[in-house]
């Protein structure tokens, strides 16, 4: 299973250079509620909920997403062994929930600083 950060569903909303193929979505995703919130505000920051705002509610309906439950949250609030943004924290805490109940998680980001924080806690790197 590829839990999915908001760098790369922004990506491929935008159409960055550095965006998934269109065979990536169709495999097993999952991500946090928290990714819903952090991808619409951006669109809404850069005025684009119009344009684009029915693709990321279809491209996130794809996907699992984990609530953000009292275990989740209870884990963010602990220290990593980088420090790490709340928001990395949260979506940290999931993955780390997620491989508690017996899933095999690999992320997929673009952002490098998440990407080190997962790997001091031995998430795999999903390849993108």
């Amino acid at each position: 299973m590829i839990y999915v950060d908001s760098s790369v569903a922004l990506a491929h909303l935008l159409a960055e250079n550095r965006s998934p193929s269109d065979f990536f979505w169709l495999g097993n995703l999952i991500s946090s509620w928290l990714l819903e919130y952090e991808v619409l505000t951006r669109l809404h920051a850069r005025k684009l909920e119009r344009s684009h705002g029915e693709l990321a509610r279809e491209l996130i309906g794809r996907m699992a997403l984990v609530e953000l439950a009292p275990a989740v949250l209870a884990r963010a609030a602990e220290p990593f062994a980088l420090a790490v943004r709340t928001l990395h924290a949260l979506h940290l805490a999931s993955i780390e929930f997620l491989r508690a109940s017996g899933q095999s998680i690999e992320l997929a980001t673009y952002d490098q600083r998440m990407l080190a924080a997962a790997r001091t806690l031995a998430i795999k790197e999903a390849a993108i």
